[in-house]
């Protein structure tokens, strides 16, 4: 997998030597609360590390999962993905299949741009590699992710139970 670049971070592929990071950051509640129908914590270093080779197993031109570092220091701040998203039990599958931008990072790293930099970096890589169309969904109590859609020029198309058996607030960005 790629890495990514942006003025103030660099987005690469997880690593095994990331596993306490992931840990750390994915054992949080406020870090895991809105990510899916039923977020769960990470108990071990050994999930952590499971995890990882999940991540690191998307082998494709324009999808992955990067963790996101700062550029001066490399030290690792969250989580950025594009991917596929899941669609809920009994939605139709015909027709193209979506593509999910999402994030999360650690509490440490809120509030510095951090998030809107590396979507917009990923963003920014997969339309150069021919994405047309990429969606977000965020809970609908999910303040901060949805001003995140807001900065990266997303448009709100409203309440959804389409993805992951939830209800989310549905935004979208087009290529170009």
């Amino acid at each position: 997998m790629r890495t990514i670049a942006s003025d103030r971070l660099l987005l690469r592929p997880w690593r095994e030597e990331d596993a306490d990071f992931l840990l750390d950051l994915e054992s949080r509640w406020e870090v895991v609360r809105f990510l899916g129908a039923r977020p769960t914590l990470l108990n071990s270093r050994e999930d952590a590390l499971a995890s990882i080779a999940r991540r690191r197993a998307i082998d494709d031109p324009i999808h992955g999962i990067w963790a996101i570092t700062t550029a001066t220091d490399r030290q690792l701040v969250g989580n950025v993905l594009l991917k596929p998203i899941p669609l809920s039990a009994g939605e139709p599958t015909d027709g193209p299949t979506d593509v999910e931008i999402g994030w999360h990072l650690h509490p440490d790293a809120w509030g510095h741009g951090y998030a809107t930099e590396a979507a917009a970096a990923v963003l920014d890589d997969a339309f150069e590699r021919g994405l047309t169309r990429a969606i977000a969904v965020t809970n609908p109590d999910n303040h901060a992710s949805q001003a995140v859609c807001r900065r990266l020029g997303m448009t709100r198309l409203g309440r959804t139970t389409r993805y992951y058996d939830t209800t989310n607030e549905l935004f979208e960005k087009l290529a170009g």
